[in-house]
């Protein structure tokens, strides 16, 4: 009985300590650093859910970004300005930028911040697919130009940088910024950027609310291991990877039957890669020459073309390789050095792999009826013409072309019918 009251007492105390720790007044800290794309977009939804969930005072985004995805800057705009919980954006720390799709998602905040050392700006939007005619980029320069307008408008700051900062890629500082009403406050730290909150009042789709944050406490909120291994493999250079290792796996597969694993780590990597290429800016025309080229040294494997399968193969691959990704946006494509690398070490292979082959084909055969040809073997019994012979630790039927005694070598010079035909051994 006394045991029961214990842990009673014992677990009422602890949910009481949950109930006033979850209530304790608290902004949450989430940090984006890299490219806009769905992963980014997932995280600060989770992010904005969690703030609104655990009630805290307000959710600051660390941010800093060269840009990204349309479709993801919209999903987080959208969020952002329809969020129950005051949101923060601060562009952090020294050297960072919120440029491009960040330049919206700084403008959707309910208060934007930057720290000495960055700038804000370059939001012109560029195709990262297939090329647009004239016709097509007008439209999608003046939808995006009104669609930052109207997010400046409500959140009171300068529409006309805005529109410039899409339709004439200008760029500014912190301290330009601020002047410009661009952004609300620049701090050198967390800590300052909280205590300058505080007092402000911002608007909630509920209803007006003053920010209470001087010397409030700061959870950060870690991104899970699941939104991390998909923030990398959408990497465009990390994508690149697993589709060649993919590629490599499936080869060795149906090169080797039965070998298992490779198919299943190559199976792991395309299912990977393909998850990640949908995010990204392929051309599918480089797909299929990868494609093709995997096709190509599976072939060379089966087919004896002297290396001509492998040449086509890396030839192949060198342009699927360049293809691949389409976008004038550095961050949207692979490394030449990782390219060259992986093309260097996929023909290095190849060619030695073919190599091997080829001696293989002109050495010398050493099993069965005809790896006896040219071999030397002892006349067991005279051979007249017909008699015995020891060889390859065997004793074979033999027939020579000539009276052989017991006892003297002979040399094989073919075999018919598991008999071998011999001839004196006269060496030079």
């Amino acid at each position: 009985m006394k045991k029961s009251v214990l842990i009673s007492v014992l677990l009422l105390f602890f949910f009481a300590t949950g109930a006033v720790s979850a209530s304790d007044p608290h902004v949450n800290l989430v940090i984006i650093d890299g490219p806009i794309g769905p992963v980014s977009a997932r995280i600060i939804g989770q992010a904005i859910a969690s703030s609104v969930k655990d009630s805290a005072e307000a959710l600051v985004i660390e941010l800093n970004t060269p840009g990204g995805l349309d479709e993801s800057m919209r999903i987080i705009t959208r969020k952002v300005l329809n969020s129950e919980v005051p949101i923060v954006v601060y562009i952090s720390p020294a050297g960072s930028r919120a440029a491009s799709a960040g330049v919206f998602i700084t403008l959707s905040a309910h208060i934007a911040a930057m720290t000495p050392g960055t700038n804000i700006g370059a939001a012109h939007p560029i195709s990262i697919g297939a090329q647009m005619d004239s016709t097509m980029a007008e439209k999608v320069v003046n939808d995006a130009a009104a669609y930052i307008r109207s997010i400046a408008s409500k959140r009171g700051r300068n529409e006309k940088w805005a529109e410039e900062a899409v339709r004439k890629s200008v760029s500014i500082t912190e301290r330009e910024a601020l002047k410009l009403n661009v952004i609300d406050l620049v701090a050198n730290d967390l800590r300052e950027l909280l205590d300058s909150c505080d007092g402000r009042k911002v608007s909630l789709p509920s209803g007006d609310k003053v920010l209470k944050t001087k010397g409030i406490e700061v959870e950060r909120i870690h991104i899970s291991l699941r939104d991390r291994i998909l923030e990398v493999i959408t990497n465009p250079t990390i994508a690149y990877i697993l589709l060649t290792l993919g590629m490599w796996g499936l080869f060795f597969e149906l090169s080797n039957p039965g070998a298992i694993f490779p198919g299943i780590v190559g199976v792991i990597c395309l299912i990977l890669a393909f998850f990640a290429l949908q995010s990204l800016p392929i051309n599918y025309a480089g797909l299929l020459l990868m494609i093709l080229a995997l096709i190509l040294f599976i072939l060379e494997v089966k087919i004896v073309s002297h290396g001509a399968l492998t040449i086509g193969g890396i030839i192949s691959m060198v342009l699927g390789s360049l293809l691949l990704f389409e976008s004038p946006l550095p961050y949207m494509r692979v490394s030449l050095v990782v390219i060259v690398t992986i093309v260097a070490a996929t023909a290095l292979f190849f060619i030695f792999a073919m190599g091997m082959a080829i001696r293989a084909q002109r050495r010398k055969v050493t099993t069965g009826d005809t790896g006896l040809v040219g071999e030397v073997g002892v006349a067991r019994t005279p051979l007249n013409p017909e008699g015995d012979v020891f060889i390859h630790g065997e004793i074979w039927k033999a027939e020579a072309d000539q009276h052989i005694r017991k006892g003297e070598k002979v040399i094989v010079k073919g075999v018919e019918h598991l008999t071998l035909k011999v001839t004196k051994y006269n060496p030079r």
